[in-house]
């Protein structure tokens, strides 16, 4: 178990950065047949892109909400996470394959919903908490004198690329 990390901290990253939310809808909790594949998939995939330190995958957060699943995952590159979407040989095609297959026998039985954010600037904080999202993906960092505002570190928080502009 991760311990508390003391103080205002916040998170550094120079880079591309992509948040990724996928989620599964479960709406029929009665027909475990046709959700659970889809439940153990993700953990899978996860699992996958974790112990390959090309995949793009910076970190993920899994998240329970009042209709399913659904997990934030923090990535390299837009590049990258379509790149792994896509890829025949690995966790994810089998995985979309199976449940577009299991969908079409059941509509509506369970949702898949995805939202994919290209960040061009991150303001975080994290007071007294485990180390997690964002800060846990990229570099926890403890909050300096001149980045003590919300706002100071959201001026800060741009990507190299938005920096030169």
């Amino acid at each position: 178990m991760s311990k508390v990390v003391k103080g205002r901290m916040t998170h550094h990253h120079e880079g591309e950065l992509v948040v990724f939310h996928i989620g599964m809808q479960i709406n029929r909790w009665w027909r475990p047949d046709l959700w659970i594949p889809a439940f153990f998939a993700m953990p899978r995939m996860l699992r996958e892109l974790s112990v390959d330190e090309e995949s793009g995958l910076l970190g993920f957060q899994l998240m329970f909400g009042s209709d399913g699943p659904y997990v934030t995952q923090y990535w390299s590159s837009i590049d990258k996470l379509y790149a792994y979407a896509s890829a025949p040989s690995q966790e994810h095609r089998p995985a979309w394959t199976a449940f577009n297959k299991a969908a079409r026998k059941a509509p509506g039985a369970v949702g898949i919903w995805h939202e994919t954010f290209l960040v061009e600037r991150a303001e975080s904080m994290y007071v007294s908490t485990k180390q997690m999202g964002l800060a846990k993906a990229t570099e926890l960092v403890e909050v300096s004198g001149r980045h003590n505002r919300a706002q100071a570190r959201f001026a800060e928080g741009r990507t190299p690329a938005s920096r030169n502009a």
